[in-house]
């Protein structure tokens, strides 16, 4: 099914911010009392959650967001980390008119929700960090994934971008039992982001947030309470022993590893299982 029948139903327009220029977004559900605010990840784009938007309006309002310098949104070249991101999703949710919501971010925006949350503890209801960045990484495997990761990236940023290297990108977000959803209209649209001039001008920039994983650690000891660590055992770089770690330091937290196959983008990879647990976390702060 093509990723804009999935997102039937969803209002694509742009919001203009005080700092952060034009902002692409997805929403539906406009009138529920509560928000959700969904969060790609790094050199990704609002189509990443083109799966929930939808189905998770029946009972929220919902907004996906492409970063500034991702996506459709503007890209001034600039340094990029995840504290400036969480200021222009502070920005946009002024914009908006959206006082407090939960967060669902997934890689850098999992990262980011949680630098938001902890600076900003009064705009935030429940936060999920989806297979999130920005924790310690504790196993060299996890060490060695992120050189991987850093790798893959630069494919696409020291050289023109083609369909296989960001297929190759692609491929490595996803359990190997799901290979076949990077098909070509995924492969294609994040390609011709890429392709974009403003695009080459600002990945090397975006990449940088990488290199520098651990000047940019996620505070967790002022994560709140009741934060859920959403997890895969498959997920590359921040793996199970370094999200085990995570969650042991931020109180009150939950961790919950999905049962369907999923590596990088469960939202993604197992649909049904997401939405689902979405659903009952965000009415209920709970799980099970």
């Amino acid at each position: 099914m093509s990723l804009w029948l999935d997102m039937l139903g969803a209002e694509i327009r742009y919001v203009d911010t005080k700092n952060f220029g034009t902002i692409r977004i997805a929403e539906a559900g406009r009138g529920h009392p509560e928000t959700i605010i969904f969060q790609h990840g790094l050199n990704g784009h609002l189509e990443a959650y083109a799966k929930n938007i939808v189905p998770l309006s029946k009972d929220f309002h919902v907004v996906a967001f492409d970063y500034v310098g991702h996506g459709l949104s503007s890209k001034p070249v600039r340094q990029y980390t995840p504290m400036m991101l969480a200021e222009q999703l502070g920005e946009l949710m002024d914009a908006l008119g959206i006082e407090k919501a939960h967060l669902s971010g997934e890689s850098l925006g999992g990262w980011v929700s949680g630098h938001f949350a902890a600076a900003n503890p009064h705009r935030v209801g429940r936060l999920m960090l989806n297979t999130a960045g920005g924790i310690p990484i504790v196993t060299e495997k996890g060490k060695q994934d992120l050189q991987t990761f850093i790798g893959l990236n630069k494919r696409n940023i020291d050289n023109t971008p083609t369909y296989d290297s960001v297929q190759a990108r692609m491929h490595w977000l996803m359990h190997p039992n799901n290979r076949h959803l990077v098909d070509a209209e995924l492969v294609d649209l994040r390609l011709g982001v890429y392709l974009r001039p403003e695009s080459r001008a600002v990945l090397p920039k975006l990449n940088e947030i990488i290199e520098h994983h651990d000047d940019y650690l996620l505070p967790l000891e002022k994560l709140p309470e009741g934060t859920l660590f959403l997890w895969t055992h498959d997920n590359p770089i921040h793996d199970t022993e370094s999200v085990k770690a995570a969650h042991a330091r931020v109180p009150g937290s939950i961790l919950h590893f999905m049962t369907g196959d999923a590596a990088h983008w469960p939202q993604y990879e197992a649909i049904e299982e997401f939405n689902a647990l979405a659903t009952k976390f965000f009415k209920t702060g709970t799980v099970e």
